[in-house]
This record gives C-alpha cells, sequence and structure tokens, in this order.
C-alpha cells in the first residue's frame, strides 16, 4: 500500500513539474528567474571552494613554516653534536634535516600551487559575480519590457473595447431625455386642453353676451 501512494506521489509531482516546465517555456522571465536561482546556486558552491582553497594555502603556509623550522633546528643540533663527537646524534640530527629540508621543498611547491589555483579560483568566481548581476540587470530590464507590453496590451483592450461605447451611450441618453420629454409635453397638452377649451368657450359666451347688450 505505501508502496503504491508512493508511486502516485511520484506520478503527481512528475505532472506538476512537467506542467510547470511547460509554464516556464511560455515565459521567458520564469525561465530567466529559474536559470538565475541555478546560477546562484552554482556561484554560492564555488563561493565555498574559494573559502576552502584559502584554508588549504594557510595550511601549506603552517606546514611549510613548521618543516623549515625544524630542518633549521635539526641543522643546528647536527652542527652541536658533530663538535661533540656524537656520531649517532650527529647521523640522527643530519638525518633529520634532510627529511625535513625535502618535506619543505615539497610544501613549498604545494604552497605555491595552491595560491595559483587560489588565482584562478578568485579571477573566475569574480567573473561568475558579474555574470550573475549582468543576469539579474537583464532580468529588470525584462520585466521592464513585460510591464510596458502588458501594461500597452490592457490599454489597447480598453480602448478598443470601448471605442464606441461613449458615443452610442451618449446617443441612447440623448433618445431617452427626448422620448420623456415628449411624454411629458403630450401629458401636459392632454392635461390642460380640457381647461383651455373651458375658458375658450367662456371667453366666448361672454363675447356673445357683450354683443347682445
Amino acid at each position: 500500500m505505501a508502496n503504491i501512494f508512493t508511486r502516485m506521489k511520484d506520478s503527481i509531482t512528475a505532472d506538476l513539474h512537467s506542467v510547470l516546465d511547460e509554464k516556464e517555456q511560455k515565459n521567458p522571465v520564469a525561465m530567466l528567474n529559474q536559470y538565475l536561482r541555478e546560477s546562484e546556486k552554482e556561484t554560492e558552491k564555488v563561493r565555498k571552494l574559494v573559502e576552502r582553497q584559502y584554508r588549504l594555502k594557510d595550511e601549506f603556509t603552517r606546514e611549510y613554516q613548521k618543516a623549515e623550522d625544524m630542518a633549521e633546528k635539526r641543522k643546528r643540533q647536527a652542527e652541536i653534536a658533530e663538535r661533540a663527537g656524537e656520531e649517532s646524534m650527529h647521523a640522527f640530527a643530519y638525518q633529520e634535516q634532510q627529511e625535513y629540508e625535502a618535506r619543505a621543498e615539497r610544501l613549498k611547491a604545494s604552497r605555491q600551487e595552491a595560491i595559483e589555483q587560489l588565482e584562478t579560483l578568485e579571477r573566475k568566481y569574480e567573473e561568475m559575480k558579474h555574470k550573475l548581476k549582468d543576469m539579474h540587470l537583464r532580468r529588470m530590464e525584462l520585466m521592464g519590457r513585460e510591464n510596458i507590453a502588458r501594461a500597452h496590451h490592457r490599454m489597447n483592450q480598453v480602448i478598443e473595447d470601448t471605442a464606441d461605447k461613449p458615443y452610442s451611450r451618449f446617443s441612447e441618453i440623448d433618445r431617452y431625455i427626448e422620448d420623456l420629454e415628449y411624454k411629458v409635453n403630450s401629458a401636459y397638452y392632454r392635461n390642460t386642453f380640457d381647461s383651455k377649451i373651458a375658458k375658450l368657450e367662456k371667453d366666448m359666451k361672454d363675447t356673445d353676451n357683450v354683443t347682445v347688450n
């Protein structure tokens, strides 16, 4: 049962990654963001390697100095033993001196190599940091272009969708007001028609009465 759930989880995860990858392929900024994240990880790894190389160089320096000091010490002791006529002690000190001098030479060469490697790493590391900074700036430029493109797209949509609507809307309002004015005027005319007729009839009667008298 556990294996089934594990396979289901792996399958869902794979599908999700596939969808995300497909989405990122359609979005150059998203792809650049992913590339930047990977580059930042690699740059961090190189930074740790540079720090490690510094420690190695310092360790070679310390070991080289120890070997030099011991070689000088054994040389001095060999001279003392030789003057004292202690052949076995002289032989031991001389042998130790030879070994420490050989070790010092080997450590000196290793130290020099470590220094050269460190210089190469530092130079490459600086190049990586500059490239990473350039990519960050490039992302900002792309994001700015993307924002402008999206803004223009949305503005164009609004302009195209509403290009004729304001005028048609004003026309609709004008027609509505005209209809309303007509209805009001018609209602007023009907409401006052009877009173106007009555006034005319009264005026006519008054005129007739004056004529008769």
